[in-house]
């Protein structure tokens, strides 16, 4: 054991030689191309650091339109096109700094510029994880359920998809504004949550967790839905999915992973968390957008060094991409709150949309300087759009100003048959498995 202990001391050593020798280092270029802030990432390879580093472009807000990904061996490199959400080039000095900063270093995550419900320190929030089956009306019960408890909401984010839900809830003592961390509150809490989550004997029970430390919520989502299996039991209707191909490359021994779907922010972080997740690292891969569209192409292998050999794996990974970009898509009206913020404001919120015939299928809740902006994602009962007469009835007890309806849900274009997408992504396929696709990585080293 005293020899291992040392063969593992030396490798240890080893590594930090080679980062001492080869630091991290980010190239930002606002000249290679015309419509885009192109973001060049060298570095020692590492298991997930592909994620970490789309994790700090997604949480800055950044849009990645363009991506090429080349990571085999024990050397990282990967070039990313990137806009702001307005799509103009990123010429924020701070931003430009904060990218060095947090890529540049060994640090797997930093938080965020920007004040969000991404990363929450410990000491100021008490994390509470939700995941058990969707209903109506389950976000305005569990927000009175900890506004009876004396508990201030301060952030939190909600997702629902496939009948089921998962929530980050951050919550502060409503007399104190500190985190809660005594043992027997926190227990009645767990105790009522439960209760509320655990209706019709659910096959899959519900789960709740209090976290005191960091948590990065859009991460957690990803992983508590995925542990709820919430890509299973989809349906027979295909017709409104994202289409995901798997492919053998048996000249590199690859599994290649064709992603065609509607575009929108935050997809490529989307996808990276489960591929992460199941435990299967991208060795090379492109992504481009473009036309509402996007197409991912992913060259894969388990983490046990093989690519996908059985049809039950495969059925697995692609239930889980298609679920990973599920997610996050629009369902229904979007309503966007700007308010002053108080005590109970959630409860009250989600209760009028309750006694309104309002489903909440996403939310996103923060505060920013006192005021409460908040964003829902709302149908009736049914999953049907809202009507006009629960709109305005809404608007009304809430008040015009405070509520107004931001987006309305784009009826879902025909998806191709899946022999077209690959062939139309064919080509690029047999490119890759030669790794002409990274043309670009080169000549841009």
């Amino acid at each position: 054991m005293g020899g291992s202990e040392s063969g593992s001391e030396s490798d240890d050593e080893y590594a930090k030689l080679i980062r001492r020798m080869n630091p991290p280092r980010v190239v930002i270029d606002n000249d290679a191309c015309e419509n885009a802030t192109v973001i060049k990432v060298d570095s020692e390879n590492k298991q997930g650091l592909l994620l970490e580093v789309v994790q700090v472009l997604t949480d800055l807000n950044l849009v990645v339109t363009k991506a090429y990904i080349s990571s085999d061996g024990c050397w990282f490199m990967d070039v990313f096109n990137v806009t702001d959400r307005e799509g103009m080039k990123i010429t924020d000095e701070s931003i430009i700094k904060y990218l060095h900063k947090s890529i540049e270093t060994d640090a797997c995550f930093r938080p965020s510029l920007k004040s969000s419900v991404g990363v929450m320190p410990s000491k100021e929030h008490t994390s509470i994880e939700l995941t058990g089956p969707d209903r109506p009306g389950l976000l305005s019960e569990v927000c009175a359920v900890l506004t009876n408890l004396k508990c201030n909401i301060v952030n939190a984010e909600i997702w629902a998809h496939n009948s089921r839900t998962a929530a980050v809830v951050c919550v502060t003592d409503e007399s104190t504004g500190c985190a809660i961390d005594d043992p027997h509150r926190l227990s009645i809490i767990k105790e009522l949550l439960s209760n509320v989550l655990s209706v019709n004997n659910d096959s899959r029970s519900a789960k709740m967790a209090v976290s005191m430390g960091v948590t990065h919520t859009e991460r957690r989502l990803h992983q508590m839905m995925f542990a709820d299996r919430d890509y299973e039991n989809v349906g027979d209707n295909k017709t409104l999915r994202p289409q995901v191909v798997l492919l053998d490359c048996l000249e590199k021994d690859y599994t290649v992973v064709m992603l065609r779907s509607k575009d929108r922010p935050k997809l490529l972080f989307d996808t990276l968390c489960t591929l992460t997740d199941m435990q299967y690292v991208v060795f090379h891969g492109t992504v481009d957008t473009g036309r509402m569209e996007a197409y991912q192409e992913y060259y894969i292998r388990h983490v046990d060094g093989l690519p996908i050999r059985s049809e039950a794996e495969r059925q697995r990974v692609t239930q889980c991409l298609e679920a990973a970009i599920e997610r996050r898509a629009s369902e229904g009206l979007e309503l966007e709150l700007r308010t002053n913020d108080r005590v109970g404001l959630l409860s009250d919120i989600t209760r009028i949309f309750r006694e309104n015939g309002m489903h909440i299928r996403r939310a996103e809740i923060s505060t920013e300087g006192g005021m409460a902006v908040d964003s829902f994602h709302v149908t009736d009962m049914l999953g049907n759009p809202v009507e006009a007469k629960a709109i305005e009835s809404v608007c009304k007890q809430i008040g015009q100003t405070a509520l107004r309806v931001r987006q309305c849900p784009e009826a879902p274009s025909p998806k191709p048959p899946e022999e077209t997408l690959t062939s139309f992504l064919l080509g690029n396929f047999l490119k890759a498995c030669s790794f002409q696709t990274f043309g670009l990585i080169r000549s841009y080293s």
